[in-house]
């Protein structure tokens, strides 16, 4: 995907993971009082909490969606930050930092979108191997089907991210708690 696919990526995932933490599908009626009837003051709390958690997520959602094609400007495009040794370091700077927890959201549907919805594919296990994956899904990023494929792409990110975050584990918890959560699924 080109810089603007990769922009709309980022974007789309901000609004989209800004409403998937926000709102708890186990909590019943998502603006209803008591009652169940619709009050203003919930549906205003709903929208305020939803606001914020866009505003709080746009720019690591968004930076880590850009940041694999800085790539661009030396080493050599779709391998030297296109690659689960990177992926990693994403993933563990929060667990060692303390902050940029979404970036890594953003650099793997990165990935992603590179992946499905691109011609090329990318170097995964750069500087091991030079070798570029993809899937037989993608187009060319001057094609007039590029945006499409991106909000398509995007939104099947979504939902699976929906998915993990209401039964597997909730996607604001930190690293260790993930960690050991996936570590009881799969029996360890």
């Amino acid at each position: 995907m080109n810089k603007d696919g990769h922009v709309l990526n980022g974007a789309i995932l901000a609004i989209g993971l800004g409403v998937i933490l926000s709102v708890d599908p186990t909590s019943g009626p998502l603006v209803g009082g008591e009652s169940g009837a619709v009050t203003v003051d919930a549906a205003v709390t709903l929208a305020s909490d939803t606001a914020w958690s866009v505003a709080e997520l746009s720019l690591p959602v968004v930076l880590g969606a850009l940041f694999p094609d800085v790539d661009t400007a030396f080493g050599r495009h779709r391998k030297t930050l296109h690659n689960l040794p990177i992926l990693a370091i994403f993933l563990a700077f929060p667990y060692v930092f303390g902050n940029l927890q979404f970036v890594w959201i953003g650099v793997a549907t990165h990935y992603l979108l590179d992946m499905v919805g691109s011609k090329r594919g990318i170097a995964l296990f750069y500087p091991f191997s030079a070798t570029e994956y993809d899937l037989p899904t993608g187009v060319a990023t001057s094609s007039s089907w590029a945006i499409r494929v991106t909000v398509l792409v995007t939104v099947l990110e979504l939902v699976l991210l929906a998915l993990v975050h209401n039964y597997v584990f909730a996607l604001d918890t930190s690293l260790a708690e993930a960690t050991n959560t996936f570590g009881v699924f799969i029996g360890l």
